[in-house]
Parts: structure tokens; C-alpha cells; sequence
């Protein structure tokens, strides 16, 4: 069994992605590591958190991938099949865990993950508007 290796930038990227308020783009990690470590580790570790169950990745409206910490899952089974808002006007998506749709598929369709992401404007900005 292959041993799990914490290194710092591994760390300290968890550790981001858990105090985050909602899930950050690549971009968006690299700049608050402020020059810890260079975008292809960065990458790398967010691949390897996301094989341990501890992120998963949301892509949202225009296409970009964002990383949040999973609440619920494992190296086994990831369960982060909740809705996401995408705020259109400061861009933040974040999870929405206490609703999860429900998906009746035909017969003979198996689903091993999906991704909604609902777009519109957060509760923040709407204050703003």
C-alpha cells in the first residue's frame, strides 16, 4: 500500500482550501501561496488531494476548475454530488451541500459523478446591487 506524503506545499494547500469560503481556482491558490511553490506542483497536489478524497473540483460557467475541501468524502468514495452557485458577478462558486438532486437516468445508464452548477448572483453581491 503506497504511503501518503504530506509535504509542505500539500499541507498548506489543504489547509487553504479549508478555510476557504468558497473554492478557488488554480489561479487563485498560486497567488495566495505567494511563491511557495510553482503552478505545476500546484497541480500535481491538488490531482493528489482529489485521489485521497479530500477535494474535488467544480468547473464553473466560463469553464474554469475550482477546488474545494470535501466535507463528507474519502480515499474510497467521493460524495460531493451537491449543487454549486457560480455568482456572475464577483465569480465565487461555492458549495451548496444541503441540496442534492435527485437523477432518475434510463435504464442501463450508470452515473459515477456529476456537476451542477447553478448561475446567478450571491447573497454578497445582491447586498451590493
Amino acid at each position: 500500500m503506497k504511503q501518503v506524503r504530506n509535504t509542505q506545499a500539500k499541507t498548506e494547500i489543504l489547509h487553504l482550501l479549508s478555510n476557504a469560503t468558497s473554492a478557488l481556482s488554480h489561479h487563485e491558490i498560486q497567488e495566495k501561496l505567494n511563491g511557495l511553490c510553482n503552478r505545476v506542483t500546484i497541480y500535481r497536489v491538488l490531482e493528489r488531494l482529489e485521489k485521497e478524497g479530500k477535494i474535488h473540483k467544480i468547473i464553473n460557467m466560463d469553464g474554469v476548475v475550482n477546488y474545494a475541501k470535501c466535507n463528507h468524502c474519502n480515499k474510497e468514495r467521493h460524495s460531493h454530488n451537491h449543487l454549486h452557485f457560480n455568482c456572475e458577478n464577483c465569480k465565487e462558486v461555492t458549495c451548496i451541500e444541503n441540496v442534492v438532486p435527485e437523477i432518475n437516468l434510463p435504464e442501463n445508464f450508470t452515473v459515477h459523478s456529476y456537476n451542477f452548477v447553478i448561475s446567478g448572483i450571491c447573497p454578497k453581491c445582491s447586498q451590493i446591487q
